[in-house]
């Protein structure tokens, strides 16, 4: 095959090609440099157990991670030189996407509530049971009361109505609370938000 200005197109050998398709599928989303994406001039290793083995040229690194069953991984990119560390990766990937469950698990959501301002016994029963739910949870519950037509004519009957409603949440539902924001009416509804007390 010739080039545009009659040159030879030189092919690539069949080494470079399966290192190319090496390096690609060493290459992550999580920013890490693995095996022979690693293309710096010498690297610092270190072993598994934390062991430094010194600088080295990244094919005697990647020879020593053969050794051990592992990968060589780039965990200090912006050292000089850059440090690697031998591991196994697909351990170091699920370890790390654990964390990063937990952490979204421990978050604190803002959950909400609606409530009407003739909501009848049972309902609101049911609407408190999992307001209690999401508090136990460790999450902020927002409680939403909507209002229609003439009951926009008596928002103050209403805010107060909802502060009864949550005195009462606390007391009956034994579920200490700590008033976040006020209930007030902003438009046609009334809103409030509240978190779960502090046992400390």
């Amino acid at each position: 095959m010739l080039t545009s200005n009659g040159r030879p197109v030189e092919q690539p050998t069949l080494e470079e090609v399966i290192i190319r398709r090496s390096n690609h599928n060493d290459s992550t989303n999580a920013g890490h440099r693995v095996n022979h994406s690693i293309r710096t001039s010498e690297v610092r290793v270190i072993s598994p157990d934390g062991e430094q083995l010194g600088i080295m040229h990244p094919n005697e690194a990647r020879d020593k991670a053969k050794e051990y069953g592992l990968d060589l991984v780039e965990v200090a990119p912006n050292s000089r030189p850059p440090v690697c560390r031998i591991m196994d990766f697909g351990k170091y990937q699920y370890d790390q996407s654990k964390k990063a469950a937990a952490s979204r698990s421990t978050r604190v959501q803002l959950k909400t509530v609606q409530l009407r301002p003739n909501t009848d016994e049972h309902d609101m029963d049911v609407k408190l049971r999992r307001a209690k739910k999401f508090l136990e949870g460790g999450n902020q519950v927002r409680f939403v009361m909507r209002m229609r037509g003439r009951e926009r004519a008596y928002t103050q009957r209403w805010v107060e109505h909802l502060g009864e409603l949550l005195a009462d949440f606390s007391e009956n539902y034994e579920t200490p609370i700590n008033v976040v924001s006020s209930p007030r009416g902003e438009g046609w509804r009334i809103h409030a938000i509240v978190e779960p007390a502090s046992t400390s």
